[in-house]
């Protein structure tokens, strides 16, 4: 599946191969890479197609030019209204991403706003150059984030928290955003990329299937209850003991070596 999506004439974004990382990188650098409705549909068919090539064993986002994204596309929506949004039902292609399982790691630098931020708050891990600035600024053209960004945030930070993001719209910091736990890892600017590789590279050496299953039970356990989530997490930790990379990591524990996991 990936060798078709790699053949794949897209518009908006650029998609590559490296190894066991799939990469995908947003490429409409003129526009900030403004996220348009073609370019979200762009970016979940690269994804899925990734999800579903067991070789592929991480995804990296990345953004060309001089923003990761700057925000949604405005002259695309600026003259729309209620109907035309229920009619095309743009958040749908939004709502995909929620399903992929392959672990997925962002890299991102200069301006990560609006549907940018709400873009890498679906990677798993966002790796951040130092002068990146975050925000969700639509409450200054009169809307509100909607493709997931009053819901990831609060149930990372809380409602008071939540609330001076969302309703002053100001810009923050890298170092902000580190410290509220919106990103992972803030390093120089030059190094973002090579950073963003270093993880995603040492994910890929990981046990597949336990690095997704860990995916779903982490994900799972922002919306249940502790009990709810336990029972989640232990359904899939008893799973992996049906994997040959569970067989293989422990014999190799107690050789003493690496282990060389396959994922199955």
């Amino acid at each position: 599946m990936s060798k078709d999506v790699l053949e794949t004439a897209f518009k908006t974004i650029e998609v590559a191969r490296e190894d066991r990382i799939g990469i995908v990188t947003l490429n409409r650098p003129n526009q900030l890479n403004a996220i348009s409705r073609g370019m979200i549909r762009e970016i979940v068919t690269a994804f899925e197609a990734f999800d579903e090539d067991p070789s592929v064993r991480i995804i990296l986002l990345k953004g060309n030019g001089r923003a990761f994204a700057a925000g949604a596309d405005i002259h695309e929506m600026a003259n729309e209204g209620a109907v035309d949004f229920e009619l095309k039902n743009q958040f749908a292609d939004w709502d995909r991403l929620l399903a992929v399982k392959t672990p997925v790691v962002a890299a991102v630098h200069g301006f990560v706003l609006g549907g940018g931020f709400e873009l890498a708050l679906t990677a798993d891990m966002i790796v951040a150059a130092e002068s990146t600035q975050f925000g969700f600024p639509e409450v200054k053209l009169g809307v509100m984030p909607g493709a997931g960004g009053t819901q990831r945030i609060t149930k990372q930070l809380g409602r008071s928290k939540a609330f001076r993001w969302l309703w002053t719209g100001d810009s923050f910091s890298a170092t902000q955003a580190e410290r509220d736990g919106l990103i992972s890892v803030v390093v120089p600017d030059e190094l973002v990329v090579e950073e963003a590789f270093t993880w995603a590279n040492r994910l890929a050496g990981g046990a597949p299937i336990a690095l997704r299953l860990i995916k779903e039970a982490v994900n799972a356990g922002v919306d249940l209850s502790i009990a709810e989530g336990m029972f989640a997490e232990r359904k899939n930790f008893s799973l992996l003991f049906a994997t040959e990379d569970q067989k293989e990591g422990m014999r190799a524990f107690q050789e003493k070596r690496s282990p060389r996991f396959q994922g199955r």
